[in-house]
């Protein structure tokens, strides 16, 4: 169990989603395991203690905006919402406890939070997150909390601007120091077209460990393919893009058999996409500062409340087209083929990217490179302008 909470320890360092030196696990083994940071370990311990659950970790975030969005809201508040598809589908809402609250009985009031959702941002502590059965989980619902909070509070300084003392310079700091220049240099991608089966299989895992590296997906959530004749490659769902190795489909291209039971909760997006234009690769992936640019909605006096869902509208951001869809074949596979063929590049509202390649993966990973560099300078842009 230690090797899972050291894995999952340099994995939040790695992704740079957690503070080095300030994050615990605690696990249910036969005893209660503990390790960490010696203040959140005894934390994590006393909570997971109270819970039917294997796994959870208390960490610092390495950026401030979970606090931040704590401090901006009301008094009579306790959860926020964000509306990325990750928060919508596997988070719901996101309670937080204040920290005058924490002190009166912060593991106490964690536990019954932690008992019917998955991660919970403690003002001035950090975030905390359970995993019901595997020390991943938790790990999992960290990264989306994490992830949730980045994008709904760059989402709210476009909308009120900077409110608390001290704001303005942290996301200075954000900005100059946490962001990395993002690029594909230095990466080797195989040329296409791509034919060999253990070919494939190993570009796809590369480029999926690449996707990960890149800060392109958060946690590991995302999907890739490639085609090859009657047979399309797809990672698993719910695989580690970062760790594909053994964890890729074979599913032929006609959809008539149940081989891909397995393989991305997006196969059918995949194979119509494959059906109805040159592609024969795919890359999605959920980079931030494209998700934030994906709810950036100029329409006025629109009626539609459901916009990830209901909205029929196309929107342009720079060359790329921005569709609404539920994710699964009841959505994504019906909005997004008829956009993606011209450009190669398609965003969903708060979800992500789905690029494409001709021949190989150096096109479509290039391209959500470009995407995401895009809406990064599009946001800075605006958020200037305010």
């Amino acid at each position: 169990m230690y090797d899972q909470i050291a894995k999952y320890t340099n994995k939040l360092i790695a992704d740079r989603s957690a503070v080095h030196g300030w994050v615990a696990f605690a696990a249910q083994d036969d005893r209660l395991l503990t390790s960490g940071e010696p203040q959140l370990a005894r934390l994590a311990g006393d909570v997971l203690g109270r819970l039917d659950a294997l796994g959870l970790v208390a960490a610092r975030p390495s950026l401030p905006f979970a606090d931040f969005i704590v401090q901006r809201t009301s008094a009579d508040e306790s959860f926020i919402i964000p509306r990325d598809t990750e928060t919508r589908t596997f988070l719901h809402d996101i309670p937080f406890i204040r920290s005058d609250e924490f002190a009166t009985d912060g593991p106490k009031l964690l536990a019954r939070l932690l008992g019917n959702r998955k991660g919970v941002i403690v003002e001035g502590v950090g975030i905390v997150a359970v995993g019901a059965v595997t020390v991943e989980q938790a790990y999992i619902n960290y990264s989306s909390v994490f992830h949730a909070t980045f994008v709904k509070y760059l989402q709210d300084l476009l909308t009120g601007g900077f409110l608390l003392d001290g704001e303005r310079e942290a996301f200075d700091g954000f900005r100059n120091d946490w962001l990395r220049p993002l690029g594909a240099e230095g990466l080797r991608f195989r040329s296409g077209p791509l034919t060999e089966p253990a070919v494939i299989l190993s570009e796809v895992a590369t480029v999926g460990r690449y996707t990960v590296e890149c800060g392109l997906v958060d946690s590991f959530f995302g999907n890739i393919s490639c085609r090859s004749d009657d047979m399309i490659y797809i990672s698993q769902t719910a695989a580690s893009l970062d760790e594909l190795d053994g964890c890729i489909d074979p599913v032929p291209f006609a959809a008539t058999s149940t081989t891909g039971i397995t393989a991305s909760s997006e196969l059918a997006a995949h194979r119509r996409i494959y059906e109805t234009t040159d592609a024969r690769v795919i890359l999605h992936g959920h980079p931030k500062f494209s998700v934030v640019m994906s709810m950036q909605c100029e329409r006025e006096d629109c009626e539609i409340t459901d916009c990830w869902r209901d909205c029929p509208h196309v929107r342009v951001l720079g060359e790329t087209p921005v569709v609404a869809g539920e994710i699964g074949a009841g959505g994504l596979a019906k909005r997004v083929p008829p956009v993606i063929g011209e450009s190669g590049r398609a965003l969903v509202y708060g979800h992500g990217v789905f690029t494409t390649g001709r021949q190989d993966f150096a096109e479509a990973f290039q391209s959500m490179v470009e995407v995401e560099n895009w809406c990064r300078h599009e946001y800075f842009r605006r958020l200037a302008e305010r």
